[in-house]
């Protein structure tokens, strides 16, 4: 999430530097290589809007929203499954990496442990009964 006009820019080769931290394999993966080798060696900024294009930023708000928007979006994230986004992030994590045989067996490795935690049970009973579930995070 990010405010409307916000700026961004990658800056590192601007002192000097290189990226850091897996910027530039997560440019690549964003952005393409293209793209990212533009971001990286030419640091010019860029507005929320543009990295909303490129699909660096999932929604963008105007700038006195933000505080509550990203509060909304976090109460909503903690009341849900949450194990559930734990396994998600994992395979996100290495899915363009890995062989799709390693995803695929992550995959059902966690399916299998999911199925067995209270927020799936409390899923299932919540649809069969037609009302919101009530997640717990066990």
């Amino acid at each position: 999430m990010a405010a409307a006009g916000a700026k961004f820019t990658t800056a590192f080769t601007g002192i000097g530097l290189s990226s850091d931290s897996a910027l530039a394999a997560r440019l690549v993966h964003a952005v393409g290589v293209s793209r990212a080798t533009e971001l990286l060696l030419l640091p010019e900024p860029f507005l929320a809007e543009t990295a909303h294009e490129w699909g660096l930023v999932h929604r963008v708000v105007p700038a006195e929203q933000v505080a509550d928007e990203a509060r909304a979006l976090a109460t909503r994230l903690a009341g849900g499954p949450t194990a559930a986004y734990r396994a998600v992030k994992t395979v996100l994590a290495t899915a363009a990496t890995d062989p799709l045989e390693e995803t695929l067996a992550l995959e059902a490795r966690l399916q299998t442990e999911l199925g067995r935690t209270a927020d799936h049970l409390e899923a299932v009973e919540a649809f069969l009964a037609k009302r919101p579930p009530r997640f717990t995070g066990r």
